[in-house]
């Protein structure tokens, strides 16, 4: 693969000599340093480089600049190469241009004149941009090929377990890939090939990890703390319990990120004013575990938890036993299935719980229907906006506000293929072979209609999967877990201590909860990963007093 490229733009000659100086002296040996006077002449250098089949990681632009401001350089710069990085050079009275522009051109960052040091205001940040690009960067790839029918819902969950653990392969569809049909011979589909040739037809999850370097078993059969659940709780439990020195593991069932890792952009996670994607957060957060020596198992599930004196005992899904002292459950919660005529017939095959994202260039030029009103259907919408000829959000109430931040309700109006339409529910879908059509009712007349329609994302809200624990663990009426001040007397006959439980423990002593799955847990991204992040502290008391 060719070198990637940094390409900076400034009209100053003093300026663009200057920012491309710092930027070889940094970047020089592993990204290409390139720079353009101006926006027109930057706009041609991206072609030529797109011509020749090169990749950009970073632009870096000049906000004044005559004839093509930085602004308009870098929304005209994203139809090009849109997985680039995008930051603006702005003088600090432009902070309010660049603030807009992060706003209506998602521009990732902007920087204040002068950069100097570099060391501290330069650097830092576009490390943080290159690594955000590095993780999602898909390159022309030639080592994992998946041929498949890109219809069939087994495609779609290969694909989407392969992008939702950052692994990196080129899909081939049988239908339209000659490639595809040469390379599929005699076998069945999905057909995976690996790098060094090794073919693997419908392989399980589990299989697919363990071919593609994902960790599957553990290393150890005892841990000061494990976790049950990747999502932001999971993670940040993680990452804080490894930073602390315990020995951690994480036991995921699909991929790192939970709910929020398909999250197309959380705008509003402090710290990112330009926001950041699900994949990207839950990216660094599995990077930073690893980084403190935490044990990562995908895709794994735990069957049953046993108890023994101090020690908890995780019975894995295949019968192994995992033991521990502290556990925590971050499971979150699972989307709730759509109640419509044959919607499960068609789940994978035109109906898809959550965003999918691995679905969003399939989509584009067709119409994309959305049901349910809170914060991930928005996001969703927004993303299906930026291919699809017209998202059609479906919500069964009297607005959008009732549930959604308001920054999302004022982009959904201000977008101009996004069409809300209230009072409505889905009653069918139907089909041959893949969904083809909806059937619509308005709540408040009653009448229906049919839709042609080949895609919907479903978020009408989450339940958890709490049932396996039922034995074990307090819950409420609806299966979230119950912690601290929430449990009850009647909770706590079999409690072994003098002392209360702790604020995120349960009924049984060194157990924890945090996030989705905890009852009346904030669902908030933020929310989760400060429960995680404080669990810790009671798990240090906990394994002090053992």
């Amino acid at each position: 693969m060719a070198t990637p490229i940094i390409l900076t733009v400034d009209d100053d000659p003093q300026v663009l000599a200057s920012i491309a100086r710092d930027l070889r002296r940094q970047y020089g040996k592993d990204y290409r340093i390139m720079r353009a006077a101006s926006g027109a002449e930057a706009l041609e250098a991206l072609d030529a480089v797109k011509e020749r089949g090169g990749t950009v990681s970073l632009l870096l632009s000049d906000q004044r600049m005559p004839s093509m401001n930085g602004v308009e350089f870098l929304t005209r710069a994203r139809e090009r190469f849109p997985a680039a990085k995008r930051a603006l050079l702005t003088a600090y009275s432009d902070t309010e241009a660049a603030i807009s522009a992060i706003n209506a051109s998602h521009v990732d960052y902007y920087f204040v004149k002068p950069w100097d040091p570099p060391e501290d205001k330069l650097y830092p940040i576009i490390d943080g941009l290159l690594d955000d690009w590095q993780l999602l960067f898909r390159p022309g790839f030639e080592g994992i090929k998946l041929i498949a029918d890109r219809w069939s819902a087994r495609s779609h969950q290969l694909r989407d377990f392969l992008a939702r653990n950052l692994v990196p392969y080129t899909f081939l569809d049988i239908e339209s890939s000659e490639e595809a049909k040469e390379l599929r011979g005699d076998d069945d589909i999905p057909l995976l090939i690996l790098e060094n040739g090794t073919r693997v037809c419908n392989p399980s999850e589990k299989e697919l990890a363990g071919q593609v370097g994902l960790q599957v078993e553990a290393g150890n059969e005892f841990y000061d703390l494990a976790i049950i659940g990747g999502g932001p709780a999971g993670l940040a439990t993680a990452v804080y319990g490894g930073s602390e020195g315990l020995s951690t593991v994480l036991i995921e069932g699909s991929a790192p990120g939970g709910q929020a890792g398909t999250s197309s952009r959380i705008e509003n996670y402090l710290g990112f004013p330009a926001g950041l994607s699900g994949s990207e957060l839950a990216g660094r957060a599995v990077a930073q575990a690893r980084k403190f020596g935490v044990e990562m198992l995908t895709p794994r599930s735990v069957a049953s938890v046993e108890l023994e004196g101090p020690y908890r005992h995780l019975i894995l899904d295949d019968g192994t036993r995992i033991s521990c002292h502290a556990l925590m459950l971050s499971m979150g919660v699972s989307w709730r299935m759509l109640p419509a005529e044959n919607a499960e017939k068609y789940t994978d095959q035109g109906v898809y719980y959550g965003a999918a994202l691995t679905e969003v260039d399939n989509c584009a030029g067709d119409v994309v229907y959305t049901v349910g009103a809170g914060n991930s259907a928005g996001q969703a919408a927004m993303r299906f906006a930026e291919k699809a000829a017209k998202v059609v959000m479906l919500v069964r109430g009297d607005s959008l506000e009732a549930k959604m931040s308001q920054y999302l309700v004022d982009r959904i109006h201000d977008t101009e293929n996004i069409e809300v339409r209230l009072h409505t529910e889905i009653v069918a879908c139907k089909g041959s072979g893949r969904l083809d059509t909806l059937t619509l009712r308005n709540r408040t007349s009653g009448e229906e209609e049919d839709v042609p329609s080949t895609w919907l994302f479903v978020f009408i809200g989450a339940v958890p999967r709490t049932d396996w624990l039922r034995d074990l663990i307090a819950l409420d009426e609806q299966g979230f877990v119950l912690t601290g001040p929430d449990l009850r007397d009647e909770h706590l006959k079999d409690w072994p201590l003098e002392r209360d439980p702790w604020l995120l423990e349960t009924n049984v002593p060194g157990i924890f909860a945090a996030g989705d799955v905890r009852h009346e847990s904030v669902k908030r991204v933020a929310s989760a990963v400060g429960e995680g992040s404080v669990s810790v502290h009671f798990v240090h008391r906990h394994l002090a007093s053992l």
